[in-house]
């Protein structure tokens, strides 16, 4: 499995984290992946075979070819259907908004094709996309697309961000009341906030940030027990850090330490 990520540019920096791509050949026997929430929006195109999104009733629905996907609240489980062949670009927590006039909130857990958000522009984009020869050609049209859609840069609020930033920074483990107050806004005022622009709440965004951090850590073996991984990450204790890992990723830490969850090693063991 080839992953690779690249910049964006500069005038798009403030609003795209990375591009990323991904590329294997058809395996004889798929396995499934486990996508864990991260914080951030994607648009994806599947320049390879689709994918199957696999559903909590054990049934699934195929991917679209060319969507943007929105705040994941729990892990999604995918399969490959043949050759894999992505590329994706990954949002700042509030980074999608200025691209959009769709709901965020409503977006949760949910792929919207991009014929579906941006009617015969998307359908346009995804094709230009979906035909290139090179990651570089791709980069170049999406950007050309997003730069061209970018009318507002108000879009997207100061104090939001400024508060996205400080959950980071703290790696997720500032209480909100906190955070309302380091960024002078009131909790109310910053709740709304967060819902319209980033589609998760600031609670959610931070406990995601903070699960993140533990996950890097245990990816890259950064620990000695569990209990200090829990203590490091200032969750109450080990039984509390096992419940919140297995809500956000469907598996205990050990159930997830095993190898046949390759793709979430590539995408959060190795920033």
């Amino acid at each position: 499995m080839n992953y690779q990520t690249f910049e964006p540019d500069q005038d798009l920096a403030a609003f795209i984290k990375c591009y990323w791509t991904m590329e294997s050949p058809k395996e004889e026997t798929p396995e499934k992946q486990t996508i864990v929430p991260d914080g951030c929006m994607e648009m994806i195109f599947h320049y390879g075979d689709l994918y199957k999104q696999l559903l909590d009733n054990r049934n699934s629905i195929i991917q679209p070819r060319c969507f943007v996907i929105g705040q994941l609240t729990g892990p999604l489980e995918i399969e490959p259907t043949g050759e894999t062949g992505i590329f994706s670009i990954r949002f700042h927590p509030e980074g999608f908004l200025p691209f959009t006039t769709f709901s965020i909130k409503e977006m949760e857990n949910t792929a919207v094709s991009l014929e579906m958000m941006f009617g015969k522009d998307g359908q346009e984009i995804g094709q230009q996309i979906l035909n290139a020869n090179s990651t570089s050609e791709r980069i170049k049209l999406i950007e050309i697309f997003l730069l061209n859609r970018l009318t507002n840069i108000e879009t997207i609020d100061r104090i939001v961000k400024s508060t996205v930033e400080t959950i980071i920074t703290a790696n997720g483990q500032l209480p909100v009341d906190e955070l309302s107050k380091l960024n002078k806004v009131n909790r109310r005022q910053l709740l709304r906030k967060f819902s319209s622009a980033i589609g998760l709440s600031p609670k959610q965004l931070s406990r995601t940030i903070r699960l993140q951090t533990a996950l890097k850590m245990l990816l890259n073996d950064q620990f000695t027990n569990l209990a200090q991984l829990a203590y490091e990450n200032e969750y109450y204790d080990q039984a509390h850090f096992i419940k919140e890992f297995k809500e956000f990723t469907g598996s205990t830490p050990k159930e997830f330490y095993g190898p046949h969850l390759k793709m979430s090693s590539l995408f959060y063991g190795t920033d």
